[in-house]
Order: C-alpha cells, then sequence, then structure tokens
C-alpha cells in the first residue's frame, strides 16, 4: 500500500477524486495517483496526490488532457488539487450519469469513461443505498 494512502484517503473522504465512487462497496482501497504523472515532472508531494479508483486510475494513465468530443482541441483533465468538483460535474440522480458542465469535465468524463455501463449500473446502486453521491 502506497505510503501516502491514509492521508490521501481521509483527505478525499474514502472516495475516487474524479468520479466520486465510495471506496466502502469495494473489498480493497483506492489506488493514490499522481495527478501529474512523475513521466511528465509531477513529483510525490501530497499536493499532487489524489485518491482514485481502478477505473479511473486505469484510464488516467499517465495523461493530464484529452481532446474535447466534437472538436481537435485538447483541454486538461479535472485536478482535484485546483479545482472544485461541482463546477465541473453535475451527477444526473435518475439516469446515475456524471455529466460534464465545462469543456475540462466533458473531456475528463469522456476520457476516464465515467459513464460507462459497469460504472451507470453501479452508481444507480449505489444511489439507490444511499451511497451516491
Amino acid at each position: 500500500m502506497n505510503r501516502y494512502y491514509v492521508e490521501i484517503s481521509e483527505r478525499a473522504n474514502h472516495r475516487c477524486e474524479y468520479c466520486k465512487a465510495p471506496e466502502v462497496v469495494f473489498n480493497f482501497p483506492f489506488e493514490v495517483e499522481h495527478i501529474i504523472p512523475l513521466s511528465r515532472q509531477g513529483t510525490n508531494d501530497v499536493q499532487n496526490l489524489a485518491l482514485a479508483c481502478r477505473s479511473c486510475n486505469l484510464r488516467k494513465g499517465n495523461r493530464v488532457s484529452g481532446h474535447q468530443p466534437d472538436s481537435d482541441l485538447e483541454v486538461p483533465f479535472f485536478h482535484p488539487r485546483r479545482n472544485e468538483w461541482s463546477n465541473h460535474f453535475q451527477i444526473d440522480a435518475d439516469s446515475g450519469n456524471i455529466i460534464g458542465l465545462t469543456s475540462t469535465g466533458q473531456v475528463t468524463v469522456t476520457s476516464l469513461e465515467m459513464n460507462s455501463p459497469p460504472q451507470v449500473t453501479a452508481r444507480q446502486l449505489w444511489i439507490r443505498l444511499g451511497l451516491f453521491p
């Protein structure tokens, strides 16, 4: 386990800092990931670390940006230390989808596949159980 796990997970309230998945429903701890990857001159400083579910972390990889769906414009991903989640995302409680409110939110939702069928199915269950958002 990452030596910063306790500090990072408590700061994140044991939720993925990208899709807000609740860690409590998984049978293993979420991952401590580098917001700006080391391969892109990121650091191990706690301000560059975020708690991420396996799905978001795998899909993010070493990327920090993506292309807008309808253009070739490159847009930075949501940055958990610099951006406020509610300014970039909204939950549709009826469908279970995460809606990107800004270009950053839209690119992050699309690139991290936050609304993939398994993610939405799980989110709908979490909503019914009162574990999400």
